[in-house]
């Protein structure tokens, strides 16, 4: 989102100068001294209690640059952070979690400001958020009580760029962004004393095509084993979700999706008087019937069409002439504008339990995702106030929420092994790292509605990790009746908490 442009497509720090000279919290990175041609890492430090289940929890919080060097020990990138560390823990025994957005071009306000940090805007739920002022509250369901956090910046966001003589769009890639958000971790977890400590990796749409990789890659090159891997609305295999001319294996994925929107907006034909139960149907139907009938392309007959036609109008609610008319394949963006044309309304993307004004009526597809409009403002706003006013950081400097152009820019090309992949598929890394780390389990998070990294491409994904059985075990898939970021649901806000405390929990030691 954030993420996959603004989160999926979107599935969308420089310090105060009179805090430089304050002492570092233990545990935290050092700066070295360098010469005054070198780049310096700034940071601000601060002190703050958050009160979680009634009690206080004092923390101290680091909003900065890091200075990342490249494999010959260069200035390379300067990278923004915000950490956060619960005041007097052993850092042998104290979980540390390093967490991201995607994008690729994505900061990570999101995942900060809406359910890790200790700080959270509240926005109403699937409707738009008024205007300033904004209301931003302690985090009740905070990891901090269990973890230490790490929020980064991949460099293009945040305060993050690059360094030398090299341009942002060095980075503006698959294989160089897992290796310097790679570097990042292991040179952070090493300045900080962390390298004992119970580590976990956190990542969100786009941030597990890139979670995927670091846990495979620092394990493999830099030594750093983690402990748990979290995967926030899976975007791993990203042509099992990206609709492109001669590519159909997305439209099945994206089905049993539209049955869980349609049925949120009460559009399917009949109401559905168990959801689950109707999801299993529509996983069914989609990689059964509904797949095979788009394998035979040309040849399905017209008595076929008619009839994968009227099952798909009782799964999404959408006429069988509209899906006739396209062949079967509906592509998400097709069905956010007709799902509900006739009331003059479009579905969100990010999430499809919002909904916005039909911009333009006559689209094809749908000109722009209600739910970005309807956090975006609030998140920004509340994040820039929170920087400056409680981090003290950032005074003069500009903050990428999103990066300019690194979507377009990016090169998803991605090497495994002595092959290159033309569009970045992370199955494979994953299973290395799994296979190489046997202790390492995966936790996955769907929103059953998201129209952008559909659950039933994700449970695909996680289906051909080509796994030994006793390996499969390893990983774990829960769901929440909400989208991208079913955090924005208080309600799943809390059941996401309790999800990953329970993981960090259960496999700090095995």
């Amino acid at each position: 989102m954030h993420r996959l442009r603004f989160s999926l497509l979107i599935t969308m720090l420089t310090a105060s100068p009179t805090l430089w000279a304050q002492e570092l919290p233990k545990n935290l990175p050092a700066e070295t001294a360098k010469p005054d041609a070198e780049p310096k890492a700034e940071r601000s430090v601060t002190h703050h209690t958050l009160r979680m289940g009634g009690a206080p929890l004092a923390y101290t919080a680091t909003a900065g640059t890091f200075i990342l060097r490249d494999s010959k020990s260069e200035p390379w990138a300067r990278m923004g952070y915000t950490a956060y560390m619960k005041d007097g823990t052993d850092s042998a025994s104290r979980p540390i979690t390093f967490a991201f957005n995607g994008g690729p071009g994505s900061s990570s306000i999101w995942l900060h400001m809406g359910v890790l940090g200790p700080k959270r805007v509240v926005t109403p739920n699937a409707e738009f958020t008024p205007p300033a002022p904004y209301r931003m509250v302690d985090n009740e369901d905070s990891l901090l009580d269990v973890s230490d956090l790490v929020m980064i910046d991949p460099v293009g966001t945040g305060f993050s760029s690059a360094l030398s003589k090299g341009k942002d769009k060095d980075f503006c890639g698959v294989d160089p962004d897992i290796e310097s958000v790679s570097r990042f971790i292991a040179q952070f977890t090493g300045e900080a004393g962390r390298w004992n400590s119970p580590k976990y990796l956190l990542g969100e749409s786009y941030g597990t095509t890139r979670g995927a990789a670091i846990a495979d890659y620092t394990q493999s090159n830099l030594g750093l084993a983690f402990n748990g891997v979290v995967l926030v609305s899976v975007a791993m295999d990203l042509e099992s979700i990206f609709v492109s001319p001669g590519n159909e294996r997305p439209y099945p994925f994206f089905l049993p999706t539209f049955t869980a929107v349609a049925a949120y907006h009460h559009a399917l034909p009949a109401e559905p008087d168990d959801l689950n139960a109707l999801l299993i149907e529509a996983r069914a139907f989609a990689m059964g019937p509904y797949q095979s009938a788009l394998l035979k392309g040309d040849r399905l007959t017209d008595a076929e069409l008619d009839a994968i036609a009227q099952k798909m109008h009782a799964f999404t609610g959408l006429s069988a002439d509209y899906i006739k008319a396209a062949r079967l394949r509906v592509n998400p963006n097709a069905f956010r504008q007709e799902l509900l044309r006739a009331k003059g309304l479009t579905v969100g993307r990010i999430d499809a339990r919002y909904t916005g004004p039909n911009q333009n009526p006559q689209a094809e597809g749908a000109p722009w995702d209600p739910h970005g409009s309807a956090v975006g403002g609030a998140f920004t706003a509340a994040f820039m106030d929170y920087l400056h006013k409680d981090l003290k950081f950032g005074d003069g400097k500009d903050y990428q929420v999103s990066g300019q152009g690194i979507f377009q820019a990016w090169d998803f090309k991605h090497k495994v092994g002595a092959a290159t992949q033309p569009m970045v598929n992370t199955t494979p890394d994953l299973t290395h790292a799994l296979l190489t780390n046997p202790h390492l389990r995966v936790l996955v998070l769907n929103g059953l509605t998201d129209l952008a990294t559909p659950f039933l491409a994700t449970e695909y994904t996680m289906d051909h990790l080509n796994l030994p059985p006793a390996y499969r075990a390893h990983i774990e898939q829960k769901y929440f009746e909400s989208g991208h970021m079913m955090y924005l649901h208080e309600p799943e806000l809390k059941q996401m908490k309790n999800e990953l405390a329970g993981f960090i929990k259960k496999t700090m030691h095995h």
